[in-house]
């Protein structure tokens, strides 16, 4: 099952807001960030990190 990318932070932020009730511009901030990071030159070094 293929999930488009935006469908999923999509949901990843809804269920945010409704569940933990942090700011939503601070969830917007951090889905925003993340999808930002994840297509730049950053993203090899980032990978490596986080396995």
């Amino acid at each position: 099952m293929q999930v488009p990318l935006w469908f999923a932070l999509l949901v990843v932020g809804y269920l945010g807001v409704r569940l933990i009730r942090p700011p939503v511009w601070l969830v917007g901030v951090l889905l925003l960030g993340g999808f930002l990071l994840a297509d730049s030159v950053l993203a090899p070094a980032i990978n490596s990190l986080v396995k």
